[in-house]
């Protein structure tokens, strides 16, 4: 079983959704946001948490989508947008 469970996730997100933010529906919104955010790490971008030793690109899009760092914007043309949250408390990689 995953944890964060896609249920958790998407009621978690949610809750903690802005003015701009999507209100995620479906588990398609979901995946697609954590592989682009997956993609950006694996480009180059800072991980926003802590990464476990040996955590894979997408586990950390999911615990960083998870923590409120990563933000789903509303869709354009069906598939959504992310926003990196600009936060100073960026967590070191272990």
């Amino acid at each position: 079983m995953l944890h964060p469970s896609y249920n958790e996730m998407i009621k978690k997100m949610n809750e903690t959704a802005g003015e701009g933010d999507m209100q995620l529906t479906s588990r398609f919104s979901l995946v697609i946001a954590a592989s682009r955010r997956a993609r950006q790490i694996n480009a180059g971008s800072e991980p926003l948490v802590k990464v476990q030793a040996q955590e894979r690109n997408l586990s950390t899009a999911v615990n960083e989508l998870y923590a409120g760092k990563v933000h789903v914007l509303a869709e354009t043309e069906e598939i959504p947008e992310i926003e990196i949250e600009e936060d100073e408390d960026i967590i070191e990689e272990a």
